[in-house]
């Protein structure tokens, strides 16, 4: 007996939980319906041969920076979700900071919402901000449905009235406290504010303006300190931690220990911290500028160790654009932060599988499963099963190509890896079993992606 499609991906190398098999996926109303080899459906049915391509879970993208509202101009939801949806990611979650107003008050993410309607290719869910002042705001931010709240415990920049500032101990302490009892989750860039500050003082004093007078201002200590002193308050007040870009071994090391404690924290790093170094930087320039910086080839390594150890849960893009000008000129005073987002399932799956065999369950694992779970979006994402939504990235894992800035589908076109070779190649992308991206043919014309919100949120609203 036939059974209804409306698509069938036809002998793809599925890439599960567990295990890679060749098998068929039917689709049925955005979902994944059924899993099984030489799946019946109609002669009507379309059909996508995906025998030689590798089929993974769409990423999941815990860390952008779309700047809307105001600073589309640096990047927006549109031509961010492009490149995103050209990667091989289906579900992103935007950072709070760079729009203006920063997403600290609910009034803010209702802008925010307005800015990414009818925008987004691939589904999207909100970050909220803890910052001074906003402790008050925060049950709201949770009600109205952002996913969890992100916090600066070094400065992240920026003038005027609608900065992000970074929190105070006190702030982050009571902030935690009201954290804990929504049931979300906080996100914190950590690096000390006082080391990192001293240190770019005294750089800037004696003339030192170059790369690796930049990297040197902002050390491993610095980012440990900050670690170790965030899970200190974690313990006290129960709040769930996430970790974002942690660049070193030794960050890996003290959150695997909370964990070990009974903490609830999860650590992120990026692809750029596995792909590149500071000797890298030196070489770029201020395209590959980051914070926390690029680390050298032996802190690299250990960092991949980590990795191949299974200590990481989280790989995120930190995707944070700019206008090219402001990647130019003077080291310190440039923007800080890598357009990377459409090269993250590429670059993982060229460093990690195909160059040190790390499994492809394993990769899938960290780019898509472990941010679902952890943000509320699992089962609906992050996995190839029957139920969940038909997310998928098709690849060719013999694709090798060399990235051109004509392949970006950011607004500004410039990254660390143009140039670089890879030898895997994103072929298609399916959001919601809707073809949103195909090699040679570009993205969807129509954007069709949905707001999420985490499917349970403790003390405050639901979502789905």
């Amino acid at each position: 007996m036939d059974i209804h499609f409306d698509l069938v991906i036809r002998k793809g190398n599925v890439v599960l939980t567990d295990e890679v098999r060749q098998i068929d996926i039917g689709i049925r109303d955005g979902k994944i319906a059924a899993l099984g080899e030489n799946l019946m459906c109609s002669e009507h049915t379309p059909v996508y041969d995906a025998e030689y391509l590798h089929v993974l879970p769409g990423m999941v993208d815990a860390h952008v920076h779309f700047n809307e509202p105001a600073l589309g101009h640096w990047e927006g939801f549109a031509t961010g979700s492009a490149a995103l949806a050209a990667g091989g990611c289906t579900t992103y979650i935007d950072m709070p900071l760079n729009g203006v107003p920063p997403t600290v008050r609910v009034s803010a993410l209702v802008r925010k919402l307005a800015a990414a309607e009818g925008q987004s290719l691939v589904d999207y869910a909100l970050w909220g901000g803890l910052v001074p002042g906003n402790v008050g705001d925060l049950q709201g931010l949770a009600e109205a449905g952002v996913i969890g709240f992100k916090a600066f415990m070094s400065c992240p920049g920026g003038e005027g009235e609608d900065i992000f500032a970074e929190v105070d101990d006190q702030t982050l302490c009571t902030g935690m406290q009201e954290i804990a009892r929504l049931g979300l989750v906080l996100a914190l860039h950590a690096e000390s504010e006082e080391i990192v500050s001293k240190r770019a003082a005294k750089a800037q004093e004696e003339g030192r303006r170059e790369a690796l007078d930049f990297v040197d201002t902002r050390p491993i200590e610095a980012e440990l300190e900050a670690v170790k002193r965030a899970l200190r308050y974690a313990e006290q007040t129960g709040c769930k931690l996430h970790f974002v870009h942690i660049s070193s071994a030794e960050g890996v090391e003290a959150i695997t220990e909370a964990k070990a404690k009974g903490l609830d924290v999860t650590v992120e790093t990026c692809p750029h911290y596995l792909a590149l170094t500071s000797e890298d930087l030196a070489q770029l320039g201020p395209v590959a500028k980051c914070a926390p910086p690029l680390r050298t080839v032996e802190d690299q390594n250990r960092l991949w160790a980590e990795l191949l150890a299974g200590r990481l849960d989280i790989l995120a893009s930190d995707h944070s654009p700019c206008p090219t000008s402001m990647k130019q000129g003077d080291f310190f005073e440039a923007w800080g932060g890598i357009s990377g987002a459409q090269s993250s399932m590429e670059l993982m799956l060229d460093e990690g599988h195909l160059r040190r065999h790390v499994p492809l369950t394993e990769l899938s694992r960290m780019l898509s499963l472990e941010p679902a779970k952890r943000f509320g979006l699992y089962p609906r994402k992050g996995v190839i099963a029957v139920g969940a939504d038909a997310d998928l990235a098709l690849v060719d894992m013999n694709g090798s190509y060399t990235l051109q800035a004509n392949d970006l589908l950011y607004l500004h076109k410039h990254s660390p890896y143009v140039g670089r070779t890879f030898g895997c190649r994103v072929k298609a992308t399916f959001c919601r079993g809707n073809r949103v991206y195909e090699l040679g043919e570009g993205v969807a014309a129509l954007a069709e992606g949905a707001w999420l919100r985490p499917a349970v949120i403790v003390g405050g609203g639901g979502g789905g």
